[in-house]
């Protein structure tokens, strides 16, 4: 029996199977925007998956909240399977001001079939491709591609996406993306690690060098940190609490004395300032002196 399942592990297909998983886009937003009405839109969703689902002989391996893993003997029968569910999703009454939009990914393999159902690479891929989707849009992987090209249901085509480096997958993937005439086809780009060049082929992962993700740097050299620094700013918060402390006591005007360069105005910007927008009661107003003056 496959824990949660209701299915024994007998009852799924093995050999070479298509894994579909699909999620909910956003589903915390929607949970947050409805409250308690989320569970009949999440009711309506799982509604709509299994009656299209049970349709095409496929097998329900896991479902988590708005997230199912389906397995399916033939993937042509995955392929029709999603579009007449992303169909019905498209036609369906949401709730006023909604959308409810589902991305999808296909891949086919031959994982291991266990008393706990699959496991394998193969289980891994195809739950990758889905993430790097988006709602709405359904994706499949290189080995499904061809088997469903020349099977494709009335007003389905494929677009090539490209070769992209996934997460954790050793060799890149080939992506192609279902669109359907009547539904929408135009995404941002894949949420992949990087999209190869089209001449790049299927080289192995570690012949790539990937890009990485470069945050906003935290050292400011002799340029002085504002406000926007303050996350970085790092070895003046005694000074800065005491200088909180001088201000708060009232009918004080603090001067800061130091050479150029000591960090004077960083620890007014990105010390002081933080902590006194915390307290309402003041009015902040940056003043530069200059050829005029200011008076109050």
């Amino acid at each position: 029996m496959i824990e949660g399942s209701g299915i024994e592990s007998r009852d799924l297909p093995g050999g070479t199977v298509t894994f579909l998983f699909t999620d909910i886009e956003g589903s915390t937003k929607l949970l947050d925007q409805l409250g308690m009405n989320y569970a009949q839109l999440l009711a309506d969703h799982n509604r709509i998956l299994r009656d299209v689902l049970e349709k095409h002989f496929d097998r329900e391996i896991d479902t988590q909240g708005d997230s199912f893993f389906v397995s399916f003997p033939r993937a042509s029968d995955a392929v029709a399977a999603v579009v007449k569910i992303q169909r019905t999703l498209a036609e369906h009454s949401w709730p006023p001001e909604v959308e409810v939009r589902v991305r999808m990914g296909l891949h086919t393999g031959e994982p291991w079939l266990v008393d706990e159902g699959y496991i394998g690479m193969d289980v891994h891929r195809a739950a990758r491709i889905a993430h790097v989707g988006y709602g709405g849009q359904v994706l499949l992987s290189e080995t499904t591609t061809p088997l469903v090209r020349d099977d494709l249901p009335d007003g389905v085509s494929l677009l090539d996406m490209g070769y992209h480096v996934l997460k954790d997958m050793r060799r890149p993937e080939h992506i192609h993306q279902l669109v359907t005439e009547d539904l929408p086809s135009d995404f941002p780009p894949i949420k992949s690690l990087e999209a190869l060049p089209p001449s790049a082929g299927a080289p192995e992962l570690d012949t790539i060098t990937l890009r990485r993700e470069v945050g906003p740097c935290p050292y400011r050299g002799l340029v002085a940190f504002q406000e926007k620094d303050a996350p970085f700013f790092f070895g003046r918060e005694t000074f800065s609490e005491l200088l909180e402390e001088s201000v708060q006591a009232g009918g004080l005007v603090a001067v800061i004395v130091g050479p150029s360069g000591s960090g004077k105005s960083s620890v007014v910007f990105a010390g002081l300032l933080p902590h006194l927008k915390q307290d309402e009661r003041w009015l902040n107003v940056h003043i530069r002196p200059g050829a005029a003056h200011f008076y109050r």
